[in-house]
């Protein structure tokens, strides 16, 4: 089995790649040129280092990248600065999920598995999530004036539309406020969001979030559980108290 991971350099991509290395997978990371990677993760054998940047790799090499790969795992996001945030690519992860499953649609006859770190901004009409007036005018707003936001509503309405392919199946994780948390704790799975993500947010460890996607890659019956839906993670919080 092999696990390619995108966006493997950033804060929760490296949680990931450390959680299916504990569960001894073989993982491809593609990383910026200019990307400063771990010594665990750069010396570790399990680990297949690709270096690039995803939206400008050509259709070969894209080709390459997912070629022989079970499972493809998205962290990618933008930079927090105003290049990051307003600057182009301002699709990138719309533009590399709809890259990486058309190159999965014409290159691999089994199924793949696809797992985007999506956020709880997004509303998944087709489950009938609803805002409230004042979520839908802020995250209206949002939508028009932060590219990001936009983008990872773009990825996933992408993956909504996908469907249970005969090639791609899928989940999107939608993480509340992202902390940073040295040990994995105890986390809670809901197929919606239990509180506003704008007026009552809850919080997420990356740890977590790594932890919940190596399993969602290398446990068949979670998989079943989730596939195809787009699961919010909260830590859980009497373990916080």
């Amino acid at each position: 089995m092999r696990v390619l991971v995108i966006g493997a350099s950033g804060a929760t991509g490296a949680h990931v790649v450390r959680q299916l290395i504990k569960r001894q997978t073989r993982t491809r990371i593609l990383i910026r040129e200019t990307a400063v990677l771990s010594n665990d993760l750069q010396e570790n054998p399990l680990v297949e280092i690709v270096k690039g940047n995803i939206n400008d790799l050509g259709n070969s090499e894209l080709s390459d990248l997912v070629r022989d790969c079970h499972v493809v795992i998205s962290c990618l996001g933008h930079n927090v600065s105003f290049k990051g945030m307003f600057l182009k690519p301002h699709l990138l992860v719309y533009d590399a999920i709809k890259r990486i499953s058309e190159k999965i649609k014409e290159n691999e006859s089994r199924k793949v598995k696809l797992i985007l770190m999506s956020t709880t901004g997004y509303t998944n009409s087709v489950n009938r999530e609803k805002n409230s007036l004042g979520e839908k005018i802020i995250l209206s707003s949002l939508k028009l004036l932060l590219p990001p936001h936009r983008d990872n509503v773009k990825a996933a309405n992408y993956l909504l539309t996908v469907g249970q392919d005969e090639q791609i199946e899928w989940v999107a994780v939608r993480p509340d406020t992202l902390i940073n948390e040295e040990k994995e704790s105890a986390y809670d799975l809901c197929e919606s969001p239990v509180r506003s993500p704008l007026f009552n947010a809850g919080k997420t460890s990356r740890i977590n979030v790594g932890h919940f996607m190596a399993e969602l890659a290398t446990n068949d019956s979670l998989w079943n559980d989730w596939k195809c839906k787009t699961p919010v993670i909260y830590n859980n919080e009497m373990e916080d108290s």
